[in-house]
């Protein structure tokens, strides 16, 4: 059996793919909204649907973007955490990075849910940022105490229990295993146990309570995939790595979709053929922009992807309206969208603040400046 060892460089790949996760959320939807108005083309209504989030059961491109972040964070981890634990780190300061991150990734979450404007009765405590700090947070802590072994069956333990969980804990009122809005179990313990507002369907909390639990398989997944990129051995090369993880993707598509039929994708109760479904799209995406980027090395067409992943917090904090880009493009690009026709001048405002939103991650690119958590 070959000896295999770890690789310590950076995954181009994987910043550009968390860039291209970034850009939808951050003005890409906008413009795909303006085009589908302006042209009436078929495809372009088709991706518009796409960036519209199911209301309930179901899945679509957009919802994908939040499982997708997660899974790239957890990618990063056998090239962050276990590097620092194989260089002789010591496990307390790992742990205080890991709490630290945690505490800002929480109070960022807050901040861009406003609770600056302390208006306490109506504070969405419950946030992105919150889900992604507490399921990379409690990921990490299996990393760092399991074997690869034990990872996955922590991954696969996951899934099954939340399933086991909410279809055979009853509801009171609604009885077990009952999956729709109001009957079910995550619901029920978003409405007693967080206070304030809930969001974003009328019942619970799209990142409510125990729902962040298979979020942590998410982040899980992410570790594994990370753990076979990093792997090294005369038979894996790049080629072999990318067209594998296609082929996993592929296969977590067909099993989650096979759950589903049983425990329904619902990704506002993160369920665990959800789990499967975007994870199996999420390996799609990275063997396709690992083959590229870090086994063809063809780079250039990444570039503005890079930007915008490099800074991927910084940018979905400021779209939260710490800066006003949509101001910003008013400014700069009046003139130009006023020399087109009525029709076309939503599709050039939109091309407007993300050429606004991307000129500034540019600068802050070019001064070496990231908001790292």
């Amino acid at each position: 059996m070959e000896k295999q060892t770890e690789k310590t460089e950076r995954l181009v790949s994987l910043d550009a793919l968390r860039g291209f996760d970034m850009f939808w959320i951050t003005g890409g939807e906008g413009l795909i909204f303006s085009l589908a108005a302006f042209s009436g083309w078929p495809f372009l209504k088709w991706a518009e649907v796409q960036m519209r989030h199911v209301p309930w059961e179901g899945f679509v491109f957009y919802d994908m973007i939040f499982p997708l972040f997660l899974f790239i964070a957890g990618v990063s981890m056998p090239f962050s955490i276990l590097k620092r634990k194989k260089r002789g780190d010591s496990l307390k300061s790992i742990y205080g990075h890991l709490f630290i991150r945690l505490f800002l990734l929480l109070l960022l979450g807050l901040i861009y849910n406003r609770i600056l404007s302390f208006n306490f009765e109506y504070q969405r405590w419950a946030s992105v940022l919150g889900r992604i700090g507490l399921a990379w947070f409690f990921a990490a802590v299996i990393v760092l105490n399991a074997s690869v072994r034990k990872q996955i069956l922590w991954f696969v333990g996951i899934l099954f229990s939340y399933w086991a969980v909410m279809k055979w804990i009853p509801v009171p009122g609604f009885g077990a295993g009952v999956l729709t809005p109001e009957g079910n179990l995550a619901a029920y313990i978003d409405q007693k146990l967080l206070p304030g507002f809930l969001c974003c369907y009328k019942y619970g909390d799209n990142e409510g309570i125990l729902s962040t639990i298979p979020a942590v398989a998410t982040a899980l997944l992410g570790v594994l995939t990370g753990h076979f990129l990093a792997m090294e051995s005369p038979r894996l090369n790049g080629i072999k790595k990318a067209f594998t993880l296609l082929a996993a993707g592929i296969a977590f598509l067909g099993a989650g979709n096979a759950w589903g039929w049983v425990f329904p994708i619902i990704k506002n109760i993160w369920t665990s053929s959800y789990v499967l479904v975007a994870g199996g799209w999420s390996l799609i995406l990275l063997a396709i922009f690992y083959l590229i980027i870090d086994v063809w090395k063809m780079r250039r067409w990444s570039f503005p992807f890079v930007v915008i992943g490099m800074n991927s917090i910084t940018i979905y904090m400021l779209s939260a309206g710490i800066i006003d880009f949509n101001g910003a493009n008013r400014f700069f690009f009046t003139g130009v969208i006023n020399f087109f026709s009525e029709p076309a001048r939503p599709v050039i405002s939109a091309v407007g603040v993300l050429i606004c939103e991307w000129v500034f991650l540019y600068v802050l690119y070019r001064k070496k400046i990231f908001l790292k958590v």
